[in-house]
């Protein structure tokens, strides 16, 4: 069995504002994802985007804020344990005791959740089954790969949209197909995609996807009846996600609607368990990542006069640390 100060569960970022604050006030951390990298969402889902409201950032793509993160917390050592599903809780001494999958156990002074969404994965597009088998993504990693290359994004939401932004002045042509008229997107994110040199087809849906080994082409049709065929080298599936709390909502925190409910100091209903980000619920709660730090820095506070009865609920600036 292992033992931390702080377990942090979920590594998006602010999991890993709270691995540097309670770095910062001499606590050991771990932090646990069942994603093979941190950076959660940010990383899985939007990397290359330009996220324009965080403090003291104009505009920061995502990777650039994750490795920023990263970079403020490696001062204290925090141990990453990446790829690993927390599956129970449990206690010994009053101390919680997380189970791993694989059978490792972790013994917590105390817990931080920070796990977003929880786990998620990609809605599928329905045309896939029997296509090739490569040539479709959900998310793109390094958008320079698909210089010269025909894109086909499909969806209506800010992903979509964002996707088409990002990959127009790189790609040889962008063509985004949306079943409906209206989107989901943000209405100034829409205009500017209607504005660049980006193709938009509503009412329409991909039948079909072409080619043997990789994606060579699409069969979209559109309401009505009337089909054409388009070259596509990449497909971007932008179709959203599906969110599951898995092992966490078996664990009895009060829940409203697959979101932990917390007081002002960010602890919920189990001892020594608090909870910040999206993944927290109370009354005037605002979902942005500058929201989720200081959320995190209040968890980690409460966490560390858990831990310690006589620490001080606001240890001072860093700057006065030295």
């Amino acid at each position: 069995m292992r033992e931390v100060d702080v377990a942090v569960i979920g590594a998006g970022p602010a999991g890993l504002f709270a691995a540097y604050y309670a770095g910062f006030r001499g606590l050991s951390v771990a932090v646990i994802d069942a994603l093979p990298e941190p950076g959660g969402q940010v990383t899985a889902m939007y990397p290359e985007k330009l996220i324009l409201d965080v403090a003291g950032f104009p505009a920061v793509k995502g990777r650039d804020l994750v490795a920023n993160l990263l970079a403020q917390a490696a001062p204290f050592d925090p141990r990453y344990l990446l790829g690993t599903q927390v599956e129970k809780l449990a206690y010994a001494d009053g101390r919680p005791v997380l189970g791993l999958a694989g059978g490792e156990q972790l013994e917590c002074g105390a817990i931080v959740v920070t796990g977003g969404l929880g786990s998620f994965s990609p809605r599928p597009l329905p045309c896939a089954d029997g296509a090739p088998g490569s040539g479709i993504v959900h998310f793109v990693t390094e958008p320079t790969e698909l210089t010269d290359r025909d894109v086909l994004i499909v969806g209506g939401g800010d992903s979509a949209f964002d996707w088409a932004l990002t990959l127009q002045p790189l790609a040889r042509s962008v063509t985004l197909v949306h079943r409906r008229e209206k989107f989901r997107a943000h209405a100034s994110t829409v205009a500017r995609v209607l504005s660049l040199p980006v193709r938009v087809v509503v009412n329409a849906e991909v039948t079909r996807l072409l080619g043997d080994v990789a994606v060579t082409g699409a069969e979209v049709t559109v309401r009505g009846g009337a089909t054409e065929t388009l070259p596509v080298d990449i497909v971007v599936a932008a179709l959203g996600f599906t969110a599951d709390q898995g092992p966490l909502a078996e664990w009895g925190l009060r829940l409203d609607r697959r979101r932990i409910l917390v007081d002002s100091a960010m602890a919920t209903n189990l001892p020594r368990v608090y909870a910040a980000g999206d993944i927290t619920e109370y009354p005037g709660k605002v979902r942005l990542i500058a929201t989720g730090f200081g959320e995190a820095a209040t968890a980690v506070n409460s966490a560390a006069m858990a831990i310690d009865p006589s620490a001080r609920p606001f240890p001072g600036h860093t700057s006065d640390a030295g």
